[in-house]
């Protein structure tokens, strides 16, 4: 108590008659607030949606559900597994033609590899292909090879190049550049300087966004599939069409547990690219830990 009174006598009191300032308004803060609630009621009266039907939706999605999944037939399984199948194989081809492109064009793209005006160049084409959806690349391709499942794995392929250049040119300009000093203190060219600068440090993070693109796609080939680009998509429609509401009950559960089986799968193995594979000495320290605390009694 006595501390604290010394310190207030100890505090600098302001001349007479001079006012301290006031606390500056925050007005960006206050303007910001404001802009985005009204964009926000602005975006809401005028989607002209029937916003009471919303207390009205479980009941209809109940109906819906019960009357998919209590009319399923088990003879239709092996048909939409084998449907589910293809879907995985488009999305696995789309992704792998998305990196043979993605891969070489994001060393074009980063700044810290090329001039600025190359890498400006390159990511506008990444941000073109990037802008235009998956489902209107497949429009644009099934005129050209029909309803079938090249014209998925193409609109996938070419609509992953834009998402997966960014994401690999953000990798590499985030680079440690110890590697590249070394390689141009001994004379190294370009090639060279990629090969053991550039791609030792990129290569699990790559590999691991691209099975997270994989697992990705695998659920835009199968909304590919409702215009015609193949897949468990195309038998998913038909059925909703003539109103086969069992088929499509049983067509989406085997679809969420594909899904899910695939992330589970990419999932580990992406855990297991970015942690990297263990060591002598790294099992050596994990048992002397375990041992520790044995030893001492605890």
């Amino acid at each position: 108590m006595v501390d604290s009174k010394l310190r207030m006598n100890l505090m600098p009191t302001p001349p007479h008659g001079v006012e301290l300032p006031k606390k500056p308004l925050a007005t960006f803060r206050w303007v910001t607030t404001a802009l985005a609630v009204a964009l926000v009621w602005w975006s809401a009266t005028g989607l002209d949606a029937k916003w009471s039907r919303l207390l009205e939706a479980p009941a209809d999605m109940w109906t819906l559900g019960r009357v998919m999944f209590n009319s399923m037939e088990v003879r239709k399984i092996p048909e939409l597994l084998s449907a589910m199948w293809e879907s995985i194989a488009i999305a696995w081809l789309g992704t792998i033609i998305a990196a043979i492109f993605a891969v070489p064009l994001s060393f074009l793209a980063a700044e810290n590899l090329v001039g600025k005006p190359v890498a400006w160049m390159t990511r506008q084409v990444f941000n073109l292909l990037r802008a235009i959806p998956e489902i209107i690349l497949a429009l644009a391709f099934i005129p050209i090879f029909g309803l079938r499942p090249m014209a998925g794995v193409l609109a996938i392929g070419v609509g992953s190049i834009g998402t997966l250049g960014k994401l690999f040119y953000e990798i590499i300009e985030g680079i440690n550049k110890g590697p590249l000093e070394a390689a141009d203190a001994v004379g190294a060219s370009r090639l060279q300087r990629l090969r053991w600068g550039v791609l030792p440090q990129v290569t699990p993070e790559i590999t691991s966004f691209l099975l997270y693109r994989f697992e990705v796609n695998i659920r835009a080939s199968a909304v590919l599939g409702l215009v015609g680009a193949g897949g468990i998509g195309s038998d998913l429609a038909e059925a909703l069409k003539f109103k086969d509401f069992g088929t499509a009950g049983l067509g989406l559960i085997i679809v969420v547990l594909g899904t899910i089986c695939v992330d589970t799968i990419s999932g580990a193995v992406r855990r297991r690219i970015v942690s990297g594979k263990k060591t002598m000495l790294d099992v050596d320290q994990e048992a002397s830990l375990r041992v520790g605390p044995m030893s001492m009694g605890i």
